[in-house]
């Protein structure tokens, strides 16, 4: 027969269980943090639901989630997350559904969808591969205030553009106007090349993104 002093601890045992399960079912509902847990680069927190290591190396899921962090809040300071990205566990399962996530050289893109977006979320974020991400990095090199893709020779502006890889003369004109209107002409025509390419293993949001891709003077 059971003592009452024992009766008494257990009931007590189970009151305080269900009082955490209720509290971590609140912290579910509204998103926030689970208590006592620590801030993964001041920014994230991981639940504990998926590893964050697999012998001993951290896993693959993991990694993207801590880079994307580290991205904000060292590298792009003025880039902002959503607060379901902040949790692991959501970001692993979102990653779990999504077309491209775990293919070689793809990488998570937070502007295509929306070109000059700052945040980080599912809703602007999509796995696009490293060839394409590439192609659509903006890059200052050695043009100076000329536009993208013109250097100056000799009095004359020259258009080039990099076609898979090699950068490829399109001509020379004799105004830095004329020679970006033949170079945007020429990457916006490579961009839907590459959007074909890769029709059958990107999001189609990712397709119609790059058909519809607009080269700026000032990318």
């Amino acid at each position: 027969m059971l003592d009452h002093d024992f009766i008494k601890r257990l009931k007590n045992r189970e009151h305080i269980s269900n009082m955490l399960e209720e509290v971590l079912g609140i912290c579910k509902k509204y998103k926030l943090e689970k208590p006592t847990m620590q801030l993964v680069q001041g920014i994230g927190y991981n639940d504990g639901k998926y590893p964050a290591k697999l012998d001993g190396k951290s896993t693959f899921q993991y990694n993207l989630w801590l880079n994307m962090l580290h991205r904000i809040s060292v590298i792009y300071t003025d880039c902002t997350i959503s607060e379901n990205f902040k949790s692991f566990s959501y970001f692993y399962e979102w990653c779990e559904k999504q077309i491209g996530f775990g293919l070689p050289n793809y990488e998570l893109d937070k502007d295509l969808l929306i070109k000059g977006n700052k945040l980080y979320s599912e809703e602007t974020c999509v796995f696009i591969p490293k060839e394409l991400n590439v192609l659509l990095t903006k890059r200052q090199n050695d043009r100076g205030s000329l536009p993208v893709g013109i250097t100056e020779q000799k009095g004359r502006y020259r258009a080039r553009c990099n076609i898979y890889g090699v950068r490829k003369h399109i001509g020379y004109f004799d105004t830095p106007e004329l020679a970006f209107e033949a170079y945007k002409l020429a990457k916006e025509n490579h961009i839907k090349d590459i959007a074909h390419k890769y029709k059958d293993s990107i999001d189609i949001r990712v397709f119609n993104a790059l058909i519809k891709y607009k080269v700026d003077i000032g990318d």
